[in-house]
């Protein structure tokens, strides 16, 4: 057996580390204005630790352009590095001050706020250029230092000019990386990654337009600030008006509809977790935009990729969550497996519940108001979700369509009164297209059942599961082939055709109705019923809609199979089995089509065939 160490190539390693350490260049960005609020981070704890003596003076980042000689500057007034600090730091990959200053510093109360922790971040720069130059005078009495590496493993070490405590990292970008030059660009990235983050941060100028004594207007050009350093989710939400929040949903989405209400998470124990979560105002449709809660590290943008951390369902929501409880890899754009994240997802789906549940006890009326636009996320998360499913019971609605509302226990109640059999499940009538199936619903309405609307994408799921999880209900459309058979009270009564009639009845319709996909049928039906309808099966049409709402093809599932529902008690069903046969062909080709017009399904040369023929009769 043999045994030794591996040895690493700091000349193979260094380009992988340059091309493969992040998945995005605009890190780079993100990477080196991080290490700045660090370093100003630190500097601000030491003096709150006696460590470092002296005016802070003002902490802030800036952010310069300079086209003619092709460079980006990056500069803070933190705690600066010596030159023996820039040797142990600098040049050895993956050795994290950060890690070390919380170490020596244990007592700081706050130190999550420090962001760095891999050590890696700095080498970003060279992602986009060719020489970089590090600048840094120390807090300490020593003087400031002055680095240079070409992206090779050599680098120059000599004293420097700078006489003012803090750090220049400068960039001299390669010819990939011109778009940096652009102030535009650099905003868009500045923007996305660091508007938010605890320091002040200068980039470009603005015009500032002021009155002198004299009254006259003076513009002057004063440093822009591109970054909000106190957003609502980092206070105290004691401290917080109505106005705040939506200023701050603003600032997040200007061009967004207001949402219905929002949440404030705030918890330092067991797990660092804060954060807003809008409710926006969803369509019916399920067209709806996902990414749109971004995940924060310390203030630090890392990610709108949350569903690690957030339920799928919640990703209908807006807005930030920040925790440095939330372990991330190297290049911070993609969660990693933990227990942390877990309870942090339990308590995010329970601090919802919970406020759905309190405006509904609170303001049931406000509630139901809001409901087209919660429904759909509500739902959602009743399908994907158990422990949500379990507590949205006494907020989660039905609809009816007199617009009324109930949760599915009262709806329950309500319905109980048309089931004669206790044990047996019960039937919810609902509609899918009111106006489409008006004379459905006004036949239901009639003889005394109630009708819901489920007329969203997704209540096909929705009655699904709660059918499968032990509601004791069934949901049949008003147009079912199934409805007058499945509602125990009988509706129907005694043919006044006998079975010779019948049978005749059907064949002259069989004749005439020659669709492949449909079947004729008999039923003694009421005589102010209509004499012909379309009935479809309700597991098969619901198949047919769940297909096509995830995008599969089958042929079987496209071909439209329904009933012609024939009312023997009609008096016009009689009158055909005495009419001559080429007008008793032509009524029951007439009555067929005005069925499939009342379902939506007479279309084309089939409709204009039905109109022309229509204005003929008025002739």
């Amino acid at each position: 057996m043999e045994k030794g160490t591996i040895n690493v190539s700091t000349e193979n390693i260094f380009p992988i580390i340059k091309k493969f350490l992040y998945s995005e260049q605009d890190i780079f960005i993100r990477e080196l204005v991080s290490n700045a609020i660090d370093a100003t981070t630190k500097i601000q704890k030491l003096a709150q630790l006696g460590e470092a003596k002296g005016d802070l003076g003002e902490l802030s980042i800036e952010i310069k352009l300079d086209k003619e000689a092709k460079t980006l500057t990056i500069s803070d007034k933190g705690l600066g590095m010596t030159a023996d600090e820039i040797k142990k730091y600098i040049n050895t990959i993956a050795l994290s001050s950060a890690e070390e200053f919380i170490e020596k510093f244990k007592k700081v109360d706050d130190k999550a706020s420090i962001i760095g922790h891999f050590g890696l971040g700095f080498y970003s720069a060279f992602m986009v250029a060719d020489v970089v130059e590090v600048v840094s005078k120390s807090y300490k009495d020593e003087p400031s230092a002055h680095w240079t590496c070409n992206g090779s493993t050599e680098f120059e070490l000599k004293e420097g000019n700078r006489t003012e405590r803090g750090t220049d990292i400068i960039l001299h970008l390669s010819e990939e990386a011109k778009d940096y030059l652009e102030e535009h660009k650099v905003k868009e990235v500045l923007d996305k990654y660091c508007r938010f983050l605890p320091f002040p941060i200068f980039f470009g100028t603005k015009e500032l337009t002021e009155k002198n004594e004299a009254g006259e207007e003076v513009k002057t050009i004063v440093a822009a600030q591109i970054n909000n350093p106190n957003p609502a989710w980092v206070k105290n939400p004691k401290d917080l008006t109505d106005e705040d929040y939506m200023a701050f949903y603003k600032e997040l989405y200007p061009y967004e509809p207001d949402p219905l209400f929002w949440i404030h998470l705030n918890t330092d124990f067991p797990f660092n977790l804060k954060g807003v979560l809008f409710f926006p105002k969803l369509k019916q449709t399920f067209e709806f935009q996902k990414a749109k809660i971004n995940l924060y590290s310390n203030q630090v943008f890392v990610t709108d990729a949350v569903e690690q951390i957030v339920p799928e369902f919640l990703t209908l929501l807006q807005g930030v969550i920040d925790s440095p409880d939330i372990p991330l890899n190297v290049s911070r754009s993609y969660l990693q497996g933990d227990p942390n994240v877990k309870k942090i997802t339990a308590h995010i789906v329970k601090k919802v519940a919970d406020k759905l549940s309190e405006i509904f006890k609170n303001d049931r009326a406000g509630f139901e108001e809001k409901w087209e636009s919660l429904s759909v996320f509500v739902k959602y998360g009743v399908i994907s979700d158990e422990k949500f499913a379990e507590r949205a019971k006494e907020f989660a609605l039905v609809e009816n369509t007199d617009k009324k509302y109930f949760t599915v226990e009262e709806y329950k109640e309500k319905i109980k009164a048309n089931q004669t059999d206790k044990n047996d499940s019960l039937v919810a009538l609902y509609t899918n297209h009111a106006d489409a199936q008006y004379s459905y619903i006004a036949q239901a309405h009639d003889k005394g059942y109630d009708v819901l609307v489920m007329d969203s994408t997704i209540d096909n799921h929705y009655m699904q599961h709660l059918e499968y999880k032990g509601e004791k209900m069934v949901f049949k459309r008003v147009d079912a082939d199934t409805m007058d058979k499945l509602i125990e009270k009988d509706t129907s009564s005694e043919s006044v055709l006998n079975k010779e009639e019948e049978e005749q009845l059907k064949k002259y319709f069989q004749e005439v109705v020659t669709t492949p996909t449909a079947t004729v049928e008999l039923k003694a039906l009421s005589p102010t019923d209509f004499p012909v309808l379309i009935t479809k099966n309700e597991f098969m049409r619901r198949m047919q809609e769940m297909t096509r709402l995830s995008g599969g093809g089958n042929k079987m599932m496209d071909m439209d199979y329904f009933n012609l529902v024939v009312n023997t008690n009609h008096p016009l069903t009689a009158k055909l089995l005495k009419a001559d046969e080429s007008v008793r062909a032509e009524q029951i080709k007439h009555l067929y089509s005005l069925a499939m017009l009342s379902q939506g399904m007479l279309k084309g040369k089939a409709l204009a065939d039905f109109v022309k023929h229509s204005f003929g009769q008025l002739n």
